[in-house]
C-alpha cells in the first residue's frame, strides 16, 4: 500500500502494545505523514519516542475530557498543514465500576462517560476534520464483536460499542457528498493495556483463539495493515463497514 503523501492524525497513542501505534508504525512504513497523540504528561514519555523514531510531524497532547484539547489538536494540524487525507480514532474508556459490573447497574455518571469518551469524540473528530479534508479523506474508529453479541465481561462497552458502530454508518452517509469514507475495524481480543481492564480477559483471549478457524489471535501490526488500506486509494468506494480483524471469530456461534 502506497501512502506517500498522505498525512494523518492517529489519536490514542498509549505505548508500543496499542493499537494506534501498530497502524501508525504500518501507515509510516507505507509513507504517510503523521501526527500524534498522546493523553497527558504521564503518557507523554512512554509516547514521545514512539513517534519520533516514526518521524512523526506532531506529537501533542489529547485528552478529550478536557475542554478545549481535541479542538486544539485540529487547530495545529490545520495550522501546519492546512489539510488533512485521514483520521483514525483510537479512543475509549469507561470507570472501573461501571465497567466490571453490570449494565444493568451501571450509573448514569459512568455511562455518559463511557459514551462521550469512546463515542462522542469520534463524532467531535468527524465535525473536525470535515473542513481540513476539502477534497475527501478518510476517518477510522475501533470497534469489537461485543457492539453486536453479549460477550462475557465486555458489559457496559458493548452497548457504547454498538452506539460507535451506528455513528459510523451515519456519519458515512452524511459525510459521503464530501467523499469523506468513513470505517470502523473490528480486532479480536488484543493484549493491550487498554483491554487488560477487561475482567477475565485471559478468558477472552483463549476462547476467541480456540473458536477462531484460523486458531490465530490479531496482532497490532495485522490490525494496521487494513487500516492502511482502508485510509488508502485502494478503499476509496469502502465506506460505512465495520472490518473484522479476527481471525474469522466474529463467524462462529
Amino acid at each position: 500500500m502506497d501512502l506517500r503523501g498522505k498525512r494523518g492524525l492517529i489519536l490514542g497513542v498509549a505505548n508500543e502494545r496499542s493499537i494506534a501505534y501498530g497502524c501508525a508504525r504500518v501507515m509510516a512504513a507505507c509513507g504517510a505523514e503523521l501526527a500524534v497523540t498522546y493523553l497527558d504528561a504521564d503518557a507523554e514519555p512512554h509516547v514521545r519516542p514512539l513517534a519520533e523514531a516514526l518521524r512523526c510531524a506532531l506529537v501533542l497532547p489529547c485528552d478529550v475530557r478536557e475542554p478545549g484539547q481535541l479542538e486544539a489538536v485540529f487547530d495545529t494540524v490545520g495550522r501546519t498543514w492546512g489539510g488533512i487525507d485521514f483520521v483514525l480514532h483510537a479512543i475509549a474508556y469507561a470507570p472501573k465500576n461501571d465497567l466490571h459490573g453490570r449494565v444493568t447497574d451501571c450509573s448514569a455518571a459512568g455511562f455518559g462517560l463511557a459514551m462521550d469518551v469512546s463515542c462522542h469524540s469520534f463524532i467531535r473528530c468527524a465535525k473536525l476534520a470535515e473542513p481540513l479534508m476539502p477534497h475527501g479523506g478518510c476517518l477510522l474508529t475501533f470497534t469489537f464483536y461485543g457492539a453486536e453479541k453479549v460477550v462475557p465481561h465486555y458489559n457496559l462497552m458493548g452497548p457504547v460499542k454498538a452506539a460507535l458502530e451506528a455513528s459510523v454508518r451515519v456519519l458515512a452517509a452524511e459525510l459521503g457528498s464530501r467523499r469523506i469514507r468513513v470505517n470502523a475495524v473490528s480486532p479480536g481480543p488484543l493484549a493491550t493495556r487498554a483491554a487488560s481492564g477487561l475482567a477475565h480477559f485471559d478468558d477472552l483471549l483463549g476462547d476467541a483463539w480456540s473458536r477462531a478457524p484460523e486458531h490465530m489471535l490479531a496482532r497490532i501490526d495485522d490490525v494496521g495493515s487494513v487500516a492502511a488500506f482502508l485510509v488508502s486509494d485502494g478503499a476509496r468506494l469502502v465506506t460505512g463497514n465495520v472490518e473484522f480483524v479476527d481471525a474469522g471469530y466474529h463467524v462462529m456461534g
